[in-house]
């Protein structure tokens, strides 16, 4: 697949220098935020990968051609689009997708996929796929990727619309280190724990790059969950965000709405229950989960 990527000079020359870059996905520019909040909070999220000190590589599909590296233009021209014009893109997807010229954002899936392609140990994103609701056989691609992709995913958790002990079990089953930082538990994105035990605690991105770096140094052939908590201002209740996803999974049912198009449709009901302060926090963890992953990157590249 190497043949087909296109990384941007920028990423390419700090890839070959062996400067610090953080890989971003693109299904929030196109099926996560609402334009134009998508599009802002895409800039937002590389503007802190550069305050964090590394190069920022928002990863999509342009046309069939699979990018490392957005342009602002890129990210405007799919920002724009309508969701169903764009191919939401996981490791099925990748070839359809080339094949056809397509444009198609990735997912965390299909993200860690050319990321690990390009050469990129660390991707941020807001949360993991899992385990749906009431569907224990609906498990996310992303589960599965993080068992056989060697990249480090910084993140919030799962998104809490999901089954969370049961997306915590799946990872346990995929050999894939969950760990905390600043945390004894992981996140329940909206809310800052879910109750559920991580596998390590650490207390700053160096300790957590040292555990990356530990896997590599041990050729481990799969990912690595750095978990992150929403920042305290705009955290949720738990309790709070349980009743009102509660609600927008029992409508998602009631209207025959399944597959990849429950995520979208859960995350913009919420957002309309909680009078828009979901999607708030969504983007605020989006953001500082973009600057802590760059902190990580770049204490890797000191390894």
């Amino acid at each position: 697949m190497r043949e087909h990527l296109h990384v941007s000079p920028e990423v390419a020359a700090a890839l070959r220098a062996g400067r610090p870059v953080v890989a971003l996905e693109s299904t929030l520019i196109t099926h996560g935020l609402p334009h134009p909040a998508n599009v802002e909070t895409a800039l937002a999220m590389e503007a802190a990968v550069r305050a964090g000190g590394a190069v920022p590589a928002t990863i999509a599909v342009l046309a069939g051609r699979i990018t490392v590296g957005l342009t602002r233009a890129d990210i405007d021209r799919l920002g724009s689009l309508p969701a169903g014009r764009v191919r939401k893109c996981s490791r099925r997807d990748l070839p359809i997708a080339v094949a056809r010229g397509d444009d198609g954002a990735t997912t965390v899936a299909g993200t860690m996929i050319v990321a690990q392609l390009a050469g990129i140990q660390v991707f941020a994103t807001g949360g993991i796929g899992g385990v749906h609701r009431g569907a224990p056989f609906d498990v996310s691609a992303d589960l599965l990727e993080l068992g056989r992709t060697p990249v480090a995913v910084v993140c919030s958790g799962a998104k809490s619309i999901l089954d969370l002990p049961l997306t915590h079990e799946v990872l346990e089953t995929q050999g894939v280190p969950v760990i905390g930082l600043g945390t004894d538990t992981l996140p329940a994105f909206y809310s800052q724990s879910s109750g559920l035990p991580v596998d390590v605690r650490v207390e700053s991105p160096a300790e957590a790059a040292h555990i990356i770096a530990a896997a590599r140094r041990l050729g481990a052939q799969h990912g690595l969950l750095v978990t992150v908590p929403v920042p305290d201002a705009e955290a949720l209740p738990a309790e709070k965000m349980e009743d009102a996803i509660r609600r927008a999974t029992d409508e998602a049912t009631a209207t025959n709405i399944h597959g990849k198009a429950v995520t979208p449709f859960v995350l913009a009901r919420v957002a309309e229950l909680t009078c828009g302060e979901s999607r708030r926090a969504n983007i605020a963890l989006l953001v500082n989960n973009a600057r802590v992953a760059a902190e990580i990157a770049v204490a890797l590249a000191k390894e």
